[in-house]
């Protein structure tokens, strides 16, 4: 059986160390070591999108408390799509699980309780003889085969209210695999495996007098009624009992036996492990959903708005959005945050310029966010959103001085940026936020310069928020600006900041003095109001 909720032809590609968390019932640190593994999987990258896009709150929201949904969404949101077909087909599955998440969180429910089941079977493991083995295997599938008629019974309930082709085909396929028939069937075959009136075995005698081709039979149906308890019809019985005390017969008894289940006892475990495999499946392509759900729940309860990104080709180099926010913001404080319209169709650069604290690395984020919300089939914090799909999402934040570098901030950034150019291939998008200011503007802008040339030149989408007047004001006057956007915060003429970007040509300031007369008090219009909507610039740092 497949699920196929995440892709339509395969199913979610589950690490080995997501395997391992979804089996639970593990202690604090193995639970830590697990989670460790599963971030030396991720993409070399996925630690600086991680800081400089906040993502550790977009996944807190999305997993509510609950650890594994936490370690699903990371694994889901950095192992982005790149197909639009394959986009929209998750999409109109998350549709159908924001369009009814009672029912989704219903079947969520029964995959883990099936799992948590299974692991209470686990005393048994310890255990290796067929015997134990197949206990083991027919309590457990006997609990799987209860579980698996309530899905049927969720499949015949609802499955007419589900419009997606990933829930309708997984509907179809329990309704078809899983008719009455065939669960009273393999029913009827745990009972047998049960043995409750022994083990059925056949065996010739080999050289020596030695047992050879054991054969497990199907058990006699039981006879009712004292005629044939007391009278077998002229049949000859031969029999033998063991001792009580006689411990070496029991063990060649049992030996005998083994060798007899040992087959059944195999291809029952398998059928477990098969079973067990579909359940974790299921839970993981599900836990997504629901991380979605719930991200969805807490934005419409603040009034954020959200809207399904329409993703085009590759190389189209499309975006545009109205009311575009950041969502990890909008998670972080209490009122509603500002959103952007912008339309940077057929543009390779968008160029971020204008007042500090204006919003501009609010907007940066939100583009990131949106680029990686949208390329894995989730919804965009956003009006709409229209943007082609990247092969990836790559990020250059500036970083606070560390005590313990080797080397110069400079150098760091150098190092980082190389770590990137090693990685990145064409038709990526890269996010720079005050990069290579940590030296004098001329050569800052210099080394910039150069390097998002070389980007453009091989097809990749560059997003590049900077207060260095030489390098933004040489771009806007160079031969390619026609491929460029040049955005800048805007700023009221008494100071306030909008948290809005407006298109137009660099300035060459950023009105620190604003922020200067602001933090001493000595220009009061110039503080925002209880009603100002708000910025995530007021946790950067003070302006140079």
């Amino acid at each position: 059986m497949k699920v196929r909720l995440m892709q339509r032809d395969r199913d979610f590609d589950l690490p080995p160390a997501l395997t391992g968390f979804i089996a639970g019932g593990m202690g604090v640190r193995v639970l830590e070591e697990q989670e460790a593994a599963l971030r030396r999987e991720l993409p070399r990258h996925a630690q600086a999108l991680t800081q400089d896009l906040e993502l550790d709150t977009l996944f807190e929201a999305m997993a509510a408390g609950d650890r594994f949904l936490l370690n699903v969404a990371r694994q889901a949101i950095f192992s982005s799509l790149t197909e639009p077909q394959e986009i929209v087909y998750r999409q109109h599955v998350l549709a159908d699980c924001l369009e009814h998440p009672a029912i989704v969180r219903q079947i969520y429910d029964l995959a883990v309780e099936a799992i948590a089941g299974e692991r209470k079977d686990l005393a048994f493991s310890k255990w290796s003889s067929p015997d134990m083995i197949l206990r083991r295997s027919v309590g457990v599938l006997e609990l799987f085969v209860g579980i698996l008629r309530k899905l049927r019974q969720i499949t015949d309930d609802h499955a007419g209210v589900f419009r997606s082709e990933g829930f309708t085909e997984l509907f179809s396929m329990l309704s078809r695999e899983l008719d009455d028939d065939y669960i009273r069937t393999i029913e009827g075959h745990l009972r047998t495996l049960r043995f409750r009136a022994g083990v059925p075995i056949s065996a010739e005698l080999g050289k020596g007098n030695r047992g050879t081709r054991y054969v497990l039979r199907r058990s006699p149906p039981r006879k009712r009624g004292l005629r044939d308890r007391f009278f077998r019809g002229g049949r000859s019985l031969y029999s033998f009992q063991i001792a009580d005390r006689d411990q070496a017969g029991a063990k060649a008894l049992a030996a005998l036996q083994g060798r007899g289940i040992d087959l059944v006892a195999n291809a029952l475990a398998q059928s477990c492990d098969h079973v067990l495999s579909y359940f974790r499946t299921l839970r993981a392509e599900l836990g997504f959903y629901i991380g979605c759900v719930n991200l969805r729940e807490y934005l419409a309860a603040k009034g954020e708005p959200t809207c399904f990104p329409v993703p085009e080709v590759s190389g189209e180099r499309s975006f545009a959005c109205q009311g575009l926010y950041d969502v990890c913001l909008s998670l972080s404080v209490k009122d509603r945050v500002v959103g952007n319209d912008v339309t940077a169709h057929g543009k390779s650069l968008v160029m971020i310029t204008g007042a500090n604290q204006g919003g501009k690395s609010t907007f940066l984020r939100s583009a990131g966010l949106a680029q990686l919300m949208l390329q894995c089939g989730m919804f965009v914090a956003a009006e709409s959103f229209r943007a082609d799909v990247h092969t990836g999402v790559f990020t250059h934040f500036k970083r606070e001085e560390d005590a313990a570098m080797k080397s110069g901030k400079l150098d760091e950034e150098l190092s980082r940026m190389s770590e990137i150019a090693d990685d990145i291939v064409a038709n990526a998008i890269l996010l720079f936020n005050e990069s290579f200011a940590s030296t004098n503007e001329r050569e800052g802008s210099e080394i910039a310069r150069q390097i998002v040339g070389a980007l453009r030149e091989m097809g990749a989408k560059v997003f590049f928020v900077t207060h260095m007047f030489e390098l933004a004001h040489g771009l806007f006057r160079s031969p390619k600006s026609d491929s460029a956007l040049f955005l800048r915060a805007e700023r009221r003429a008494d100071g306030r900041r909008t948290f809005r970007l407006v298109e137009g040509e660099p300035l060459p300031t950023s009105y620190g003095e604003d922020v200067y007369r602001r933090i001493f008090g000595t220009v009061a219009s110039a503080t925002p109001t209880d009603n100002t909507p708000r910025s995530s610039s007021a946790r950067q740092p003070p302006p140079r």
